[in-house]
């Protein structure tokens, strides 16, 4: 079964696509909510923000994408969960397929649906001025951190996708991710926050991925942030990828 892996996940991740499109809704409440906060911001908060010579929709904009992948992902898990709860996992296992593959299906469903939803949101910025002198391989380096990103949440979103009771605890754990980025650089510069809450926006992991994302549409120096980022990164998608394994495999057993 091994040997068949990809070709299985191939047709898995044709059947869980078909269901995007047929729900494109999805895509479309995904996107919303980060359009809203970012039309809310630039519009009515931004003049009241000193973000220097950056236009607020430029410097707000990189924390935008990565609330749009941690609302995207928590529909990875609930689409996870529908599968868990409609016993198609039981009728996968006694195919001859690669057990793996059921999981990986929902991965790269979720990095293409993903994608499709940061390049509406970056629509959307343009239509309000964002603007970026970066070359392709500063977009290159952008397009690979967020799917680094997006890769890390989706191994996340598995273990409730898999172990939660209820549909709605499914989708429940996105919430503090979604809501992540307002401790953090993406819409106020860390400066400007008391002490210990500076101290947490400048340790946590949204502001490193934040940082470098800016520095590279601003051509500018990414410094030691990019290394934050990819460590994080990479830290959060081993372990998550890690913790999902064992559950699949506990639930499958």
């Amino acid at each position: 079964m091994t040997a068949y892996f990809f070709s299985d996940t191939a047709a898995l991740t044709g059947r869980t696509l078909r269901h995007v499109t047929r729900s494109m809704d999805t895509i479309i409440t995904t996107v919303i909510t980060p359009v809203a906060m970012m039309l809310m911001f630039v519009y009515v908060f931004g003049g009241a923000i000193d973000t220097g010579s950056v236009s607020y929709v430029n410097y707000m904009l990189p924390g935008i994408l990565l609330m749009t992948i941690a609302s995207g992902i928590s529909y990875t898990a609930y689409r996870l969960f529908i599968d868990v709860q409609s016993g198609i996992f039981e009728r996968f296992q006694s195919m001859p397929i690669a057990r793996s593959g059921v999981l990986w299906a929902h991965v790269v469903t979720s990095l293409v649906a993903n994608l499709i939803a940061l390049v509406l949101v970056v629509g959307v910025a343009l239509l309000m001025g964002f603007r970026s002198g970066a070359g392709v391989s500063a977009w290159l380096a952008v397009a690979g951190i967020l799917l680094l990103f997006t890769l890390a949440l989706t191994w996340l979103a598995v273990i409730p996708g898999l172990s939660a009771s209820s549909v709605e605890g499914a989708g429940a754990f996105a919430y503090p991710l979604i809501f992540l980025p307002f401790v953090s650089s993406a819409f106020v510069p860390t400066r400007t926050m008391p002490g210990p809450v500076r101290w947490f926006a400048e340790h946590q992991p949204v502001t490193s991925i934040v940082n470098t994302i800016r520095s590279l549409f601003a051509r500018q120096s990414v410094g030691d942030d990019i290394w934050t980022a990819l460590a994080w990164c990479l830290g959060i998608l081993v372990v998550a990828y890690v913790f999902a394994m064992a559950v699949y495999r506990r639930k499958i057993a």
